[in-house]
């Protein structure tokens, strides 16, 4: 019996080193990131998670056929299953902020409130983007990244083409981007004036909550 156990302890530890052997020599590449405003990072096309105290800190990606590994200054801070899917995001509750917490001075209101000085439809557009995302803050980037399409297209354009973007359901940057550089922000649908309607969603409970 006691030989009996032996070879099944054996056994078991064999697996258990080839399982780290295995680990161990699994080929893996590194990506140099910067943790994005809602506390992400690209990776493949998917976005993946860091703590949310890192935003704007540059950390080391160590991708594996079977996880994505998060470093900041030697230390792993997360470790994720890699998602089959591109474009979307992988986010560890962990990660993110107090509901209550200020987040620099990104809040959805304070989002919101820079679309507006775009232009209403622009606000409403930043409004769309927000909702569609299961947390507020990650669909910062998106609307950081309108407001930086301004510098090069001009406010005017840029609410003409979150106009279209409404109207269309396009909820990207890429999307209002590809309006701007095909002009079909100059071409509206119909003649009837556009009035923006303020959206509602649990994670948005107005300008003035988050103030």
């Amino acid at each position: 019996m006691r030989a009996i156990r032996l070879e099944r302890c054996a056994a078991s530890d064999w697996n258990t080193c080839a399982r780290s052997l295995e680990s161990a020599f699994a080929f893996a590449r590194w990506k140099r990131c910067r943790v994005a405003p809602d506390y992400h990072v690209e990776v493949n096309g998917h976005w993946y998670s860091a703590p949310y105290r890192l935003i704007g800190e540059l950390v080391d990606a160590r991708i594996d056929d079977r996880t994505v590994e998060l470093f900041h200054k030697g230390e792993r801070i997360a470790s994720h299953a890699c998602a089959p899917n591109r474009r979307g995001h992988t986010t560890i509750a962990d990660h993110m902020p107090s509901a209550h917490r200020r987040y620099g001075k990104w809040t959805p209101a304070a989002v919101i409130a820079a679309g507006e000085r775009i232009g209403p439809s622009t606000a409403a557009f930043f409004q769309a983007v927000i909702e569609a995302r299961p947390h507020p803050e990650q669909g910062f980037r998106t609307c950081l990244g309108i407001l930086a399409l301004a510098k090069s297209y001009g406010a005017e354009r840029v609410d003409a083409a979150c106009r279209r973007g409404i109207l269309i359901k396009a909820r990207s940057v890429a999307s209002i981007r590809s309006i701007l550089q095909n002009g079909l922000d100059r071409t509206l649908f119909d003649d009837e004036p556009f009035e923006p309607q303020p959206l509602r969603h649990g994670n948005i409970r107005g300008r003035d909550y988050f103030h």
